[in-house]
């Protein structure tokens, strides 16, 4: 399959675009740019930084998942995927829509013989309003495991300071959420503008140098137990995602139900049904009800954090949450 680094020059054989009776995929079709904004140089920009630290590959992932239109044909889906030696999935998606909405949720997924943070950018532009939530999620628990977050965060706290005063803190998040956060995440919410727009993509380029840096820096585990727990824990992650992500209402709109959990379980959170064999209510027991189904609540606790719950030094100065 031929590619290139930019993100919407790879070819894929129209024959193999996954097909639905539901939506239509169109790669000949284009979405204008919305007030000339579009997340998709911020995949481009990932796509090219990454090839200068390792060879990226195609993942079979992307005979499937490329191009997608929506139920009213309004608005445009597009998906690309890649792995390289350290890296499981490198995936991204955008969202081009009616109404001035811009989507990019885009993650790189380690191999489980590194420990490696996973790298997370979930931003949605409508209108004027721009919700983002950009981190370099811990595989590990950092608010417990104090080795692994001075192994990576550390050194990285002079960076998330940095924006967390440009991009200050964007209301509460449950407690059963922030688990999946480090001490340097941008949660954030601001008004449309080019200055705005300008600062978060030199919030995610920095972060995202920062995550292949480490990424260069990481050392293959050749203890089977560390295998094993980095495995266990990337499937916990990707199974808390595939549960709970509150982006899954927007995809159920634009494409349906059933096109929309494929999406979500074997493309963005790919990995949840290979794996592990653990279920949601194995990890999260708190959330399955008398009938045997899942709570659709986001929180259980019932507890929020309307500020940033670290200190200065990564430290989390919140109450208990476990």
């Amino acid at each position: 399959m031929a590619f290139s680094l930019q993100i919407f020059s790879f070819s894929v054989p129209k024959q193999k675009h996954f097909t639905s009776s539901k939506t239509k995929r169109n790669s000949s079709s284009s979405t204008p740019i919305i007030s000339g904004f579009s997340y998709k140089k911020f995949v481009n920009f990932a796509l090219e930084e990454t090839q200068r630290h390792t060879h990226l590959l195609p993942s079979p992932l992307q005979e499937k998942f490329n191009l997608m239109k929506s139920i009213d044909q309004k608005t445009e889906l597009e998906m690309l995927s890649f792995q390289s030696s350290k890296i499981r999935l490198l995936r991204g998606l955008t969202i081009d829509g009616s109404d001035s909405m811009q989507v990019m949720d885009f993650a790189v997924f380690p191999e489980p013989e590194f420990d490696l943070p996973i790298f997370c950018a979930n931003c949605v532009t409508v209108g004027s309003v721009n919700i983002v939530v950009l981190d370099l999620n811990p595989l590990h628990d950092v608010i417990t495991e104090r080795n692994y977050r001075e192994k990576y965060y550390k050194s990285l706290m002079p960076l998330g300071l940095k924006y967390a005063e440009l991009l200050p803190w964007g209301g509460k998040i449950t407690s059963e959420s922030l688990k999946f956060f480090s001490p340097i995440v941008i949660w954030t919410k601001f008004s449309s503008s080019q200055h705005n727009h300008d600062l978060l993509f030199s919030a995610f380029m920095d972060y995202y140098k920062a995550w292949l840096e480490i990424m260069d820096q990481a050392k293959e585990e050749t203890d089977a137990s560390r295998v094993i727990c980095n495995l266990g824990d990337q499937h916990r992650y990707l199974t808390w995602r595939a549960e709970k992500d509150p982006g899954h209402r927007l995809l159920k709109r634009l494409i349906g139900e059933c096109d929309a959990q494929d999406l979500v379980r074997d493309f963005l959170f790919n990995g949840v049904t290979t794996l592990g064999a653990k279920t949601f209510a194995e990890y999260f027991p708190e959330y399955q009800q008398e009938d045997g189904s899942i709570s659709e609540k986001r929180s259980m606790v019932g507890k929020s954090f309307e500020t940033r719950p670290w200190d200065t030094g990564g430290e989390f100065i919140g109450e208990n949450i476990m």
